[in-house]
């Protein structure tokens, strides 16, 4: 599907407040509700939109430490350490990255006693994982959640 203006205003509208009302929407670009639920029904199906979500601070709900990992596998164990990640319930989003067989990971946890417990008990205990780098979050900046358009 190719999306034309209108469609990037409605995604741009829903980036900036996933919770405006179809109508809301239709007032400022002077279209019908119907025709905008239309619309992100077909961008929703085609998978342009993958789905509505919502954003928590995870300082504000006890997950004070957030830690990234540079993660390097063996090429043969890529996939199952991968699968093995993102299962376990400190790890906010995990990629594989460009270089030699490397994930990116995001964990988040309540104190550094848990990422320590994390890191020796559950990451150093997966087969297939060659080096860890891991890098602590001290301020941020910048998060930024969907697509600028």
């Amino acid at each position: 599907m190719k999306i034309d203006d209108t469609d990037k205003k409605i995604l741009e509208l829903l980036i900036a407040d996933g919770r405006i009302s179809y109508t809301d929407i239709g007032k400022k670009l002077d279209l019908s509700r119907v025709s905008v639920r239309s619309r992100v029904n077909q961008l929703m199906e085609c998978g342009i939109i993958e789905k509505f979500s919502c954003v928590v601070n995870s300082e504000k709900v006890g997950k004070k430490v957030s830690a990234f990992f540079e993660v390097d596998c063996e090429p043969g164990s890529l996939v199952e350490v991968a699968e093995n990640l993102v299962n376990n319930p400190f790890v906010a989003s995990c990629y594989q990255m460009t270089g030699p067989s490397t994930l990116h990971m995001h964990v988040l946890v309540d104190d550094f006693a848990q990422l320590e417990n994390f890191i020796n008990k559950e990451l150093y205990a997966l087969e297939g994982i060659s080096r860890v780098e891991s890098h602590i979050l001290l301020r941020r900046f910048k998060s930024r959640s969907g697509l600028k358009l």
